[in-house]
């Protein structure tokens, strides 16, 4: 093969999708081992660049693992459902929690806190989620709920309504640093849990996804706030309109008694 054949090979090959990373490290190290003579240097390149590629699928797979180990010491429990919320923060629009159970075992990659995950990534990980959830199901409080009872009380009143919602009933709840009141089910409340366990971190992914979408959908109703950029929270951009504009109904009137 002449370098340019080579190279369109190699980006085949890493052109998968994300679940599809044990047939790509296959097909890579196969790549390796039928090109690993040629001395040609744009050949030697791209070589390397499979070797780098192979090593950071087995540290991707590591990491995701390394996350498992709260569903690993609570494996005899049948349904681990995680639990996260986006959106305390925001001066407008809900917050939204979201209750997932993973199949046991399963390794989805770049699984991480939503903070972590770039968006386009985010958007494919919610899909994969979804797609091999046991159960998963969404919370959401309004702004107009935050207002009248708290955003303590409205994000946890959210992740009952999660948790009511899954179609299976969860053995042990994984939460990130939160502790659900007048709950039955086991629960344990986990600082940064969305960094350092999957279903936390499918949860996160789940949620954030969510409430993005729901903001763009609010950018449209409600323009000049810069929701769908901001998602409600306060840029100088959104600080501006509220100032000169006023708020509009989904803004969280507790939140903004700064500005107006």
């Amino acid at each position: 093969m002449n370098i340019s054949e080579i190279k369109n090979k190699y980006e085949t090959i890493t052109d998968k999708g994300i679940m599809d990373y044990l047939k790509e490290k296959e097909e890579l190290m196969e790549f390796i081992e039928e090109n690993i003579a040629d001395e040609r240097k744009g050949a030697v390149n791209i070589i390397e660049k499979a070797k780098k590629r192979v090593l950071a699928i087995d540290e991707e797979v590591a990491r995701v693992k390394k996350m498992m180990a709260f569903e690993e010491k609570n494996a005899d429990k049948e349904y681990i459902c995680g639990i996260d919320e986006v959106g305390r923060g925001p001066l407008a629009g809900p917050v939204v929690t979201a209750a997932v159970v993973l199949p046991k075992g399963l390794v989805i990659p770049y699984l991480n806190d939503s903070k972590q995950v770039p968006k386009k990534k985010r958007k494919m990980l919610y899909d994969i989620i979804l797609e091999n959830a046991v159960a998963a199901a969404v919370g959401i409080n309004s702004a107009a709920v935050i207002d009248e009872i708290g955003i303590e009380k409205a994000n946890k009143d959210a992740m009952k309504q999660a948790i009511a919602g899954l179609s299976v009933k969860p053995d042990l709840l994984l939460i990130d640093a939160v502790h659900i009141p007048d709950i039955s089910i086991p629960q344990l409340s986990i600082i940064k849990g969305d960094c350092q366990s999957v279903s936390i971190a499918a949860a996160s992914i789940v949620a954030k996804v969510t409430r993005d979408r729901i903001m763009e959908e609010m950018d449209v109703k409600y323009p000049g706030y810069g929701f769908a950029s901001n998602v409600g929270y306060g840029s100088a951009e959104h600080i501006k309109a509220i100032k000169e504009v006023g708020p509009c109904e989904i803004h969280r009137r507790s939140f903004i008694t700064h500005f107006i």
